[in-house]
């Protein structure tokens, strides 16, 4: 994909900061894109800034206000928003009993709240101009259930039924709603909330074991399908789902 495919366009990345949502910054940036970086984590997120020369904006995407003026913040700046993509995301390791309340609305406020508040923001911006580009970070749990991590399924399973809501609601308009479903992704995520964090050896292991290709994703992997997705080349492409799991789901 040419250097400038987002040549100009002004785009807000949530959860920025580290893992999957940085790789897609980098990738946008160096599309030609001008980037906002939206994070919890200002250390993180000014890491990435000093590398790319994306624009940092600290807050919580379960936030509505905090959503509504960040977006409302770049249109003042840039005069539109063309691209959103929402990968910020959090996961609880449990299963039911081991989900309490606190545990569960956390996953659900940042995960599904946040894409919803932040889509909502951005989507009173792109409809009235008749263009746009929503991507989410849904997940191959979206899809199908896993053990252990009850709340990060449900969440993702409710992101991809936003996704395909929106795009319905907002054809139309010109708007385009898609999501990257990721599957197992060498991020600080794979390893996060776990009793006893896998080694290299265990990671190798699930890789053999789990994914037809053999290996785990890297984050510009993924990146580059979000930047496929938000870019013109993508244009007939809207309410999709797209798998980035190394051939899991095809079994």
């Amino acid at each position: 994909m040419s250097s400038g495919t987002l040549a100009g366009q002004v785009a807000v990345v949530t959860g920025g900061a580290s893992g999957m949502g940085a790789a897609t910054v980098r990738a946008f940036i160096e599309a030609g894109a001008v980037v906002t970086l939206v994070d919890r984590d200002e250390a993180g997120a000014r890491r990435v800034a000093h590398e790319t020369g994306a624009v940092v904006v600290v807050g919580d995407v379960s936030d509505p206000e905090f959503c509504d003026g960040s977006v409302d913040a770049v249109v003042a700046t840039h005069g539109c928003i063309d691209v959103l993509v929402n990968a910020a995301g959090v996961i609880h390791r449990a299963a039911a009993p081991g989900t309490d309340d606190d545990d569960w609305r956390r996953v659900m406020s940042v995960n599904v709240d946040g894409v919803f508040y932040m889509s909502r923001a951005a989507l009173r911006h792109m409809a009235p101009r008749g263009s746009g580009s929503v991507v989410n970070f849904g997940s191959i749990w979206g899809g199908v259930g896993a053990a252990g991590v009850l709340a990060y399924c449900a969440s993702k399973g409710a992101v991809h039924q936003i996704t395909r809501s929106m795009a319905l609601d907002h054809a139309v308009e010109g708007v385009r709603i898609n999501a990257v479903a990721p599957g197992h992704i060498d991020t600080p995520m794979l390893v996060s909330e776990r009793d006893t964090p896998p080694t290299a050896a265990d990671l190798e292991e699930l890789a053999e074991a789990t994914i037809p290709m053999k290996r785990l994703a890297q984050s510009d992997e993924v990146a580059r399908v979000v930047l496929f997705l938000a870019s013109e080349e993508a244009r007939y492409v809207t309410g999709a789902i797209v798998p980035v799991d190394g051939g899991i789901s095809a079994g």
